[in-house]
């Protein structure tokens, strides 16, 4: 069965001499791979972190890896694509997605507010800083662990009263609360160390060191 679906890009991974997987994340399919077919002449910059991609998706009812194939990009990003701090971002947010999220699970919403977040970091042209504690606390709520000060505290050490900001300002305030390098760092932490205890899993970010050494 074939039909057309749009797809957020999570990562990709090798798969044999000319396919890959495509981890993405979808509202008709939640978090999912796609064997996709590639070549020398195929422009893997359409496979980028959290791009945005029409597609042809073929259902294949022997097995839980389906294919996907004519892609067709539906947000150019040039606001994420020409910024290496938006970039780097992207490289965060998707890999938070890639582990948090597990494969073949269809939370209700979640793609269409990803797909949100993605159009405002694009959109921004400044003072963005602070956007992926946002996106953190965000993804939190889209998850349903609804994140509050109480909840959060066993996690923020000394960090709570900023916590408590960002989860209470309205969003263009938010992302004007002053913090600095290192304290943005260890509240990325604090709220991976919450997303850890929610989802019973350890959530190894090895994007965030790239983080640290942009906002350091």
């Amino acid at each position: 069965m074939k039909s057309k679906a749009e797809l957020i890009v999570l990562n990709h991974t090798k798969f044999g001499e000319n396919s890959i997987v495509l981890h993405t994340l979808s509202s008709e399919y939640g978090r999912r791979g796609f064997l996709v077919k590639v070549s020398p002449k195929t422009a893997m910059a359409l496979f980028l972190p959290l791009n945005i991609l029409e597609a042809e998706v073929t259902e294949n009812p022997r097995s839980n890896l389906w294919f996907a194939r004519n892609f067709v990009s539906v947000a150019p990003l040039n606001g994420i694509r020409s910024n290496i701090h938006k970039n780097t971002m992207t490289l965060f947010m998707s890999e938070v997605l890639y582990r948090v999220i597990k494969d073949q699970t269809n939370e209700d919403g979640l793609a269409d507010w990803l797909k949100g977040q993605i159009l405002t970091l694009d959109a921004l042209q400044s003072d963005f800083a602070n956007f992926h504690l946002l996106f953190l606390l965000g993804l939190c709520s889209a998850l349903g662990f609804n994140p509050d000060t109480s909840s959060l505290a066993p996690f923020a050490d000394k960090h709570l009263k900023s916590m408590e900001a960002l989860l209470k300002l309205p969003f263009t305030e938010a992302l004007l609360y002053p913090l600095s390098g290192i304290d943005r760092n260890a509240i990325a932490d604090c709220i991976l160390r919450y997303m850890e205890f929610h989802t019973e899993s350890a959530v190894n970010i090895r994007s965030l060191a790239v983080l640290r050494e942009i906002y350091g």
